[in-house]
C-alpha cells in the first residue's frame, strides 16, 4: 500500500524531528543501597541492548547518588550531581530512616519539571499535583487499600462497618476513598453502610474512650487505618475491653499489621512486590519506553544543567511526564504497571494476611490483576482464616440487640388504644404503650389489636424483648422540606426510625418505594390495596314509588287503552244486530243495554279486578273484545305485581361510585368531595402517579390528619368519599353497615414491619412472618380482628327490605285523594239534588192548583160564556155523572196534569179558590189539562210476575 502525501509529509517531519533530538539520555537515581545502585546500572545496560525500548540511535546513561536522611543534603546532592549532569528523569528510593527525603527530591526536580518516579513513597501527599507536579510512583498510596477493603467486605458479606482512622492526611485520604467506594456499592447490587466514622488524633496514649464508643454501636466489623505506633496502643486497649474476642472482625492496613500487639485473627494487606530492585527495573523500563515514544513524536530540548539557572522551566519535562503517565507495562516485575491521572500506581497486587493464634502472619488470599477478566480480582481462602478469639467460624459482624424500642399508632383494627387513668393498669390481653409527645408530656396508654398480637408472636419466635411506644406525632411519616434549611426530612414514626430513635415499627405500615429507600421492610404480613369508602346510598323512595314498575310511557298507554277499549265496546254493542239494536227491535226495555258509561265501568272493572255489574256487552263481537281485554289486564296486573316486588321488597342499596375511574373523581365537582390522609402512603401514591395528578391537586387542600377523622366525616355526610387502605375500609364497612366500599382495588401493596436500614433483625422477622403465613396464624388474626362482624352485615344485607310508609306513601295519598274526591262529589250531588227538589216543588204546587181548579169546575154547572173551559171539561164535570164518575174523571185529569209537570194541583180537589195559581185562559194550561193521560209504562216481566 502506497502511503498518501500527508502521511509521507508526517513521516518526513518525524524523521526531521528525530534527527534534531538528543541521542543520549541520562537517567538519575537516588537510591538507598549499593545493591539498588548495581541493579540500576545493570538494568540500564539491558535496556540499551533491547531496541524495543531504546532506539538504535539513542543511548541511556546513568547517574546515581545515595539517599541521605537529611532532606536538605539530599536536595543539594540532587542539584550538584544529577541536575548538573542533565538528567531527563530520576528514580528515587527512601532512606533507611525517615520519609522526608523523597519529598525533597520531588521539590527540587519539580522546580525544573524533571519527572521523578518513586519506588517506595506511599504517602498520600505525593498525589497532590499542585505540590508534587512531576512525581509518579510504582507503588500505590496507602489510600488505595480502600479498594481492597471494599472487595474483601463484599466477599465476606459484611455490609455494616465502623471505620476508624487517624486525622492526618493519609487517614483522611483513606476515609474519603473508602466512603466513595461504599457509595458506589450502594448504587449497584450491594448495600454498604458505614455505621460510624471515628477520627482520632495520632500519638494518643490511650484510645479507650473511642473504643467504648465503637463498642456501643451495632456493627462488629472494624476497619482501622493507623500508624504502627498508634496501632499498638489501640490493640492493647481493645484487648483490655474484650474487643478482640469471638464475634469481632478487625481489618487493618499494612502499618497496623506491623504492630507488635496485633491480636490473633486480624485481617490485613501487604504489597506482594515490596522488593525495591523489582520496582527499580519496572520504573526504568517505563522511562525508557516513554523516552523512545517521545523522541519519535516530539521535539526534545536538552535537560536543565544548572540549579542556579531559574529560567522559564523545562517544557520537555512536562511532556515527558505525560508520556510516562500513559505507559502500561503488562508483564512487569511487580505485575501490571499503570498510572492514574495523579501518577499513582494502579493495579497493584496485595497479599491478604491473617494472624493466627501465635500471631504469625499467614497469606490467605491474593488481590491481583486478572488478564482474563481484565480487572483486579480477589481470591480468598475463607476456610483458612482464623477469626478473633481463635474461632474458625466467620462472625456475623453485628451485635444483635435483644431489647428493642418499638413504635406504633392507633389504627383500627390493627391497633386499639385506651388512656389509663391514675392507678389503672393494663389488662392481660393489652400491652403498655406510653405516649411521649414532642412537648415532653408523658401519657400512659394500653394497646391491643392485630399488630400487637403479631408483635408478641414475633418476640416469642425471634427471641427478643421490646418496649412499645405510641408515635410522638401520631403520624406514619412524610418526606417534607424544612422551612429553614430546605432539607427534606422524614416525620412521624419513619423519621424516628431513620434517626435511630427506635428499632422497629409494628403498625399497618404500607410498603412503598419512598419509604424503602430509607428504612428496611420485612415481607408483607398482609396484602392489601387502595379502595374508596362512601356512605351507603339507598334508592330514594318517592310519593310515586308504586308507579316505578312501569315507565311513564307505559302508564300513558294503559290509560289510553282503557278508554279506547271502552269506546270500542260501546260502539260494537250499539251497532251490532245482536246487541242494543236487537233489544230495541224485540220490544225489550233498554235499561240494561250497554251505554258509554257502562262500557267505561266495564273496562276499568276488568283492569282493576273490581267487579263488572249489570252493564256487560251483549253482542258476540263486543264480548270477544272483552275477553281479549281481560287477558291484557291479567298480563299487565301480573307484570306490575312482579316488578313492584322487585322495586320495593327487594330494593338493595347501591353504591354511587364505580371505582377510581369514576367521572366524579376524575373530573372534580363542587358538590362532591373526597380526600385521604396527609403524608400517608396513599397520599404518596397519588403524588407519584402522573395520571392521578388532577385528583391529587383536588384532594391536596382537603386532606385529613388521621383515618378516624375522615371516616367520621363520611358517616356524618361532610365527606362524600374517603380513599384509604382496603383492609381498614373493609373493616369499617363490616362494622358499620351504613358504609360501603366502592369499586375494585388499585395500587396493590402490603403491610410490613418497619426496621432500621440494614437491621440484623430484618431476615429473622421476614422468616418468622413467612412461617406464620404457612402455619395459618395470619389467617387467624384476620378472622379475629378484621372479619369479626362481616357475616352479620352480610346476613342483614341479604334479608329482604321491609316496606314502610316511605315506600308506600304514594298509595295512601292516592286513597286519600280518592276519599277527598268522593267527598267533593257528594257535596256537588247534594247541591244538585236540592236544586232539583226545589224545581219539583214548584211544579207540584202548580199541579195541585190545577187539580183544585178542576175539582171546583166539576162541581159547577157548565156555562157557555167567553173564557169558559172547553166542552170536554164541562162534559167531564156535568151533573148527569155520578159523584164516583166525576171523581174518577177528575183523578185522570189530575194525573194527566201531574205527568206533564203542571204546577198548582193539589191532592185535594175541594180546596179553596185557586184562580191565583194559574189562569185558565193560559193556552199552555188549557192544553195540558185537556191532553189525555199517557198510557201506563210497560214494565219487563220478571220471574215473580210470572
Amino acid at each position: 500500500m502506497i502511503p498518501s502525501a500527508p502521511a509521507l509529509l508526517l513521516l518526513s517531519l518525524l524523521h526531521v524531528l528525530a534527527a534534531d533530538n538528543p541521542r543520549h539520555f541520562r537517567i538519575g537515581g537516588v537510591l538507598s543501597s549499593t545493591e539498588n545502585e548495581q541493579t540500576f546500572n545493570k538494568t540500564i545496560q539491558e535496556l540499551n541492548e533491547q531496541k524495543e525500548y531504546v532506539s538504535r540511535a539513542s543511548t541511556l546513561y546513568v547517574s546515581t547518588i545515595r539517599m541521605e536522611e537529611n532532606p536538605i543534603r539530599t536536595a543539594l546532592n540532587v542539584c550538584k550531581y544529577l541536575v548538573n549532569s542533565q538528567v531527563y528523569a530520576m528514580v528515587v528510593s527512601h532512606p533507611s530512616t525517615g520519609d522526608i527525603s523523597p519529598a525533597a527530591v520531588s521539590y527540587t526536580s519539580g522546580f525544573y519539571h524533571i519527572p521523578v518516579v518513586g519506588i517506595t513513597s506511599r504517602d498520600s501527599a505525593f498525589s497532590d499535583k499542585n505540590i508534587h507536579g512531576s512525581f509518579l510512583r510504582t507503588v500505590p498510596p496507602y489510600s488505595h487499600q480502600a479498594d481492597v477493603w471494599v472487595d474483601l467486605l463484599k466477599m465476606l458479606g459484611y455490609t455494616q462497618v465502623i471505620f476508624m482512622h487517624s486525622s492526618d492526611a493519609d487517614g483522611r485520604s483513606v476515609s474519603s476513598r473508602f466512603l466513595a467506594q461504599a457509595q458506589t456499592m450502594d448504587s449497584t447490587d450491594t448495600d454498604m453502610k458505614v455505621e460510624e466514622v471515628v477520627e482520632f488524633e495520632p500519638g494518643l496514649k490511650t484510645f479507650t474512650e473511642q473504643l467504648k464508643l465503637v463498642r456501643s454501636l451495632q456493627s462488629r466489623v472494624y476497619l482501622l487505618y493507623a500508624s504502627q505506633n498508634d496501632s499498638e496502643v489501640i490493640f492493647h486497649d481493645a484487648a483490655f475491653l474484650n474487643m478482640t474476642e469471638v464475634g469481632y472482625v478487625w481489618i487493618v492496613t499494612e502499618q497496623a499489621l506491623a504492630a507488635s500487639t496485633v491480636p490473633k485473627g486480624v485481617l490485613g494487606f501487604r504489597l506482594s512486590a515490596s522488593d525495591e530492585t523489582k520496582h527499580i527495573k519496572d520504573s526504568l523500563y517505563v522511562l525508557a519506553a516513554a523516552l523512545k515514544e517521545m523522541s519519535q513524536k516530539e521535539n526534545i530540548t536538552e535537560a536543565p544543567k544548572d540549579c542556579n539557572n531559574t529560567g522559564d522551566g523545562w517544557e520537555t519535562g512536562k511532556t515527558l511526564f505525560k508520556y510516562i503517565r500513559k505507559q502500561v507495562l503488562f508483564d512487569g516485575q511487580t505485575g501490571k504497571v499503570a498510572f492514574d491521572d495523579n501518577g499513582d500506581r494502579i493495579n497493584a497486587e496485595y497479599d491478604v494476611i491473617n494472624t493466627d493464634s501465635t500471631r504469625t502472619k499467614r497469606i490467605v488470599g491474593k488481590y491481583a490483576y486478572s488478564k482474563s477478566l481484565e480487572r483486579m480480582e480477589l481470591k480468598l481462602k475463607t476456610s483458612d482464616i482464623i477469626w478473633p478469639g481463635g474461632s474458625n467460624v466467620k462472625p456475623d459482624g453485628v451485635k444483635i440487640p435483644t431489647h428493642l424500642k418499638v413504635l406504633t399508632l392507633q389504627e383500627q383494627p390493627f391497633v386499639y388504644s385506651r388512656r389509663l387513668e391514675r392507678g389503672q393498669k393494663c389488662d392481660d390481653s393489652e400491652t403498655r404503650c406510653p405516649w411521649h409527645n414532642t412537648t415532653g408530656e408523658d401519657v400512659e396508654f394500653c394497646c391491643w389489636g392485630y399488630c400487637i398480637d403479631l408483635l408478641n408472636k414475633l418476640s416469642e419466635r425471634v427471641n427478643f424483648t421490646f418496649d412499645l411506644f405510641l408515635s410522638p406525632d401520631g403520624e406514619f411519616g412524610d418526606y417534607v422540606s424544612r422551612n429553614v434549611s430546605g432539607k427534606k426530612e422524614w416525620t412521624g414514626m419513619i423519621g424516628e426510625l431513620v434517626r435511630e430513635r427506635a428499632d422497629m415499627i409494628a403498625a399497618p405500615l404500607t410498603i412503598n418505594p419512598e419509604r424503602a429507600a430509607f428504612i428496611e421492610f420485612s415481607k408483607p404480613f398482609k396484602y392489601q390495596g387502595i379502595t374508596i369508602l362512601e356512605k351507603r346510598q339507598p334508592r330514594a323512595s318517592t310519593l310515586v314509588s308504586f308507579l316505578q314498575p312501569f315507565k311513564h310511557t307505559l302508564w300513558v298507554l294503559v290509560l289510553v287503552s282503557v278508554h279506547v277499549v271502552a269506546l270500542v265496546l260501546y260502539l260494537l254493542d250499539r251497532f251490532s244486530p245482536f246487541g242494543r239494536q236487537a233489544s230495541r227491535d224485540s220490544g225489550n226495555a233498554e235499561d240494561d243495554a250497554l251505554n258509554l258509561s257502562s262500557a267505561m265501568w266495564f273496562a276499568y272493572g276488568v283492569l282493576l279486578n273490581s267487579g263488572i255489574g249489570d252493564g256487560t256487552p251483549r253482542s258476540f263481537s263486543a264480548r270477544v273484545l272483552g275477553m281479549v281485554w281481560a287477558g291484557f289486564a291479567m298480563i299487565i296486573i301480573a307484570s306490575y305485581t312482579a316488578n313492584l316486588a322487585a322495586f320495593l321488597v327487594l330494593d338493595r342499596p347501591q353504591t354511587r361510585l364505580s371505582g377510581i375511574n369514576d367521572a366524579r373523581l376524575r373530573n372534580p365537582m363542587e358538590n362532591f368531595s373526597y380526600a385521604t390522609v396527609k403524608g400517608s402512603a396513599v397520599d404518596m401514591y397519588f403524588r407519584r402517579q402522573v395520571e392521578l395528578s388532577n385528583m391529587y391537586r383536588t384532594m391536596e387542600g382537603k386532606q385529613f390528619t388521621s383515618a378516624e377523622e375522615a371516616i367520621k366525616a363520611v358517616i356524618n355526610g361532610s365527606l362524600n368519599a374517603f380513599i384509604w387502605d382496603s383492609s381498614r375500609l373493609e373493616f369499617e364497612a363490616a362494622q358499620n353497615c351504613a358504609l360501603v366500599t366502592a369499586g375494585e382495588l388499585f395500587g396493590r401493596s402490603g403491610y410490613g414491619i418497619g426496621l432500621k436500614k440494614d437491621s440484623p433483625w430484618a431476615n429473622h422477622v421476614t422468616l418468622a412472618i413467612l412461617q406464620f403465613h404457612e402455619s395459618g396464624y395470619m389467617e387467624q388474626l384476620d378472622n379475629r380482628w378484621i372479619f369479626q362482624n362481616r357475616k352479620e352485615c352480610e346476613t342483614r344485607e341479604k334479608a329482604p327490605a321491609t316496606l314502610g310508609l316511605k315506600n308506600m306513601a304514594g298509595v295512601f295519598i292516592l286513597v286519600l285523594a280518592g276519599i277527598a274526591g268522593g267527598c267533593a262529589l257528594i257535596i256537588i250531588e247534594i247541591i244538585y239534588k236540592r236544586h232539583k227538589i226545589r224545581s219539583q216543588r214548584k211544579l207540584a204546587l202548580a199541579k195541585n192548583a190545577a187539580d183544585r181548579w178542576r175539582g171546583a169546575v166539576e162541581c159547577r154547572p157548565p156555562k157557555a160564556s167567553e173564557g169558559d173551559p172547553p166542552a170536554a171539561v164541562r162534559l167531564a164535570t156535568a151533573g148527569n155523572l155520578s159523584p164516583l164518575q166525576k171523581r174518577r174523571r177528575l183523578r185522570q185529569s189530575r194525573q194527566h196534569a201531574r205527568h206533564n209537570g203542571e204546577p198548582g194541583f193539589s191532592a185535594d180537589p175541594f180546596g179553596t179558590d185557586f184562580s191565583s195559581a194559574f189562569s185558565w185562559s193560559s193556552p199552555d194550561v188549557r192544553q195540558r189539562v185537556l191532553q189525555p193521560p199517557p198510557p201506563p209504562a210497560r214494565r219487563k216481566m220478571t220471574i215473580l210476575d210470572a
